[in-house]
């Protein structure tokens, strides 16, 4: 296990309780001689004008802390993909399906990571390509999910679905999800999709509030390559992650693959998948 000599460290905005909580990690780095690169929320938090552009962070560091909830996690996961830097992820949210490590349990946590007895559960990311007019317009890669949704009030958008060039259905709904394993408990899941076990090789196919009843979530292979043909002229867009994306037009394509990029996950050792499902799904009450 490669020694941590320095940790990124990348935070969520307007987190009232950060700023004691960053003085005091920005301390505990210091006294175990483990150096840090700060974005520019968590160096407005330490109250220091020294930061680096979020893209910059990983550069040179062994671990990525994420302090925040995971719209956090998924914005630097982008960040992250695809370098050989695992991500610590502290939820300071609500829900934390990915940011599964408590607050209190920051400092215990990360001694287990300077000591190399980190869990890491590795998530492959999807990736997407936008085709217009015959012409790629953009790429991008998600970790949870890419979803193409409606812009306009009571108004269905039109799609066709095709998965390795064999054509699965005409959808008139209000969106379509294409989920990885770590985005199922997401949007997907919301949508009427399943959970699916974070190591299984698929992607589901999600219809949001289909025109059609029988049309149902589909999982693939994650071997294959998903197309979706826009037929709709105005009001039809592209979100990655929730995050970002971008309008469609009239005949865009927009194909989606599993990622060559992976992340890791540090994962408290007590805390596996469904021990996370029962506690945010509330499984376990009677």
């Amino acid at each position: 296990m490669q020694k941590i000599k320095t940790a990124g460290i990348i935070s969520k905005p307007k987190i009232a309780e950060a700023r004691e909580i960053v003085c005091g990690l920005l301390e505990w780095l210091e006294q175990h001689d483990v150096g840090y690169r700060c974005d520019e929320q968590t160096a407005e938090y330490a109250g220091t004008k020294e930061f680096y552009a979020r893209e910059a962070v990983p550069e040179g560091a062994d671990l990525v802390i994420v302090l925040g909830g995971d719209g956090t996690l998924l914005s630097a996961a982008r960040v992250v993909a695809g370098r050989n830097v695992p991500l610590f992820p502290v939820n300071f949210g609500h829900l934390g399906f990915l940011t599964a490590i408590r607050i209190e349990d920051l400092y215990p946590e990360l001694e287990r990571a300077l000591r190399g007895e980190h869990r890491i559960g590795r998530r492959r990311m999807v990736d997407c390509q936008l085709m217009r007019k015959g012409e790629t317009v953009a790429t991008y890669s998600a970790l949870n999910d890419i979803v193409i949704t409606k812009l306009e009030l009571a108004r269905m958008i039109d799609l066709d679905a095709h998965v390795d060039d064999h054509f699965v259905a005409a959808y008139k709904a209000d969106g379509l999800i294409i989920s990885t394993p770590t985005g199922s408990t997401a949007y997907s899941l919301s949508a009427g999709g399943p959970v699916i076990f974070p190591s299984v090789a698929a992607l589901c196919i999600t219809p949001i509030c289909p025109h059609m009843l029988t049309n149902r979530p589909v999982i693939v292979p994650d071997t294959s390559v998903i197309q979706i043909l826009n037929h709709g002229e105005v009001g039809t867009f592209l979100t990655i992650d929730g995050q970002t994306g971008e309008p469609l037009s009239k005949g865009d394509r927009i194909t989606c693959q599993a990622s060559a990029k992976t992340i890791q996950l540090i994962r408290p050792p007590k805390m596996l998948f469904f021990d996370v499902l029962r506690e945010k799904l509330k499984w376990g009450e009677r």
